[in-house]
Order: structure tokens, then C-alpha cells, then sequence
């Protein structure tokens, strides 16, 4: 195989290592985003459990305020359990586009070292056909 065939073949080993690179950064920002809004999941929680922590006396005013707050946390809650469940899906195709890419990297890994192996055999064999010039002065004295 020749220089340039090795020369494409390096090429795209570089091009599939950054897609496997930028797949990758792209499935760790999908996990910050999934713990992101796990977090806003928890902190949600938490405020609604502190909501009603206080039983002493409440105005009927203050007790209705924060049921409506309640109420409020709830939706919001829902509407992030939604949002988490949607950025779990995507960090899944994330993480499989990854395995792709990681695959196609090989390949091209592969690829690369297969036709090294053949330059390097099409040289050896060159080299071998050339005759020896020190055989050749023997046979001539011969």
C-alpha cells in the first residue's frame, strides 16, 4: 500500500479520535444536566418538607399562602421530573453515540496498522527482489 494510503488512513484515525472526544464531552455534559436537575429535584423536596415543619399556631391567611406555596412546589416538581427524565434518555443516546464513535475509532485504528503492515511488507518484498551485490560478485568469480 502506498504513503498515501497510510497518509488517509492517520487522517481519519485523527478525525474519528476527536468524534469520539467531542462525544464524550457531550455525554459528560448530559450527566452535569441529569445531576443538575437532580439536585433541583432534591431541593425541591426539601423545601416542601420544610413547608409544614412549623405546627405552631398559623393564621388561616398564612395556612392557606402556604398551601398554595406547597401547590406550587408540587407542579414544579412534576415538571421537573419530566425534565429529569428527558435528559436521562438523552444522556442514554449520548452514552451510545460514545460507543459508536469509540468503535469507528478503532476501525480506523485498525485500518492504519493493516496498511502499515502492508507498506512495510511491499517494502521488505522490494527489498528481498533487489540481489545482493555481494552475491552477486561471488557468482561472478565463480
Amino acid at each position: 500500500m502506498s504513503r498515501k494510503l497510510i497518509a488517509r488512513r492517520k487522517r481519519l484515525v485523527r478525525v474519528r479520535e476527536a468524534q469520539h472526544a467531542m462525544a464524550v464531552a457531550d455525554t459528560v455534559r448530559a450527566e452535569e444536566q441529569v445531576n443538575s436537575l437532580s439536585n433541583n429535584v432534591r431541593r425541591l423536596e426539601r423545601v416542601r418538607s420544610e413547608l409544614f415543619e412549623d405546627r405552631s399556631m398559623q393564621l388561616g391567611g398564612s395556612l392557606a399562602a402556604a398551601r398554595e406555596l406547597a401547590t406550587r412546589l408540587e407542579q414544579a416538581g412534576r415538571q421537573l421530573d419530566g425534565a429529569l427524565y428527558d435528559a436521562r434518555k438523552i444522556v442514554v443516546q449520548k452514552q451510545h453515540r460514545q460507543t459508536e464513535t469509540n468503535r469507528e475509532k478503532e476501525i480506523a485504528l485498525r485500518l492504519e496498522d493493516r496498511a502499515q503492515r502492508a507498506n512495510e511488507q511491499a517494502l521488505e518484498a522490494r527489498l528481498a527482489a533487489i540481489p545482493r551485490y555481494r552475491s552477486m560478485q561471488q557468482r561472478g568469480t565463480e
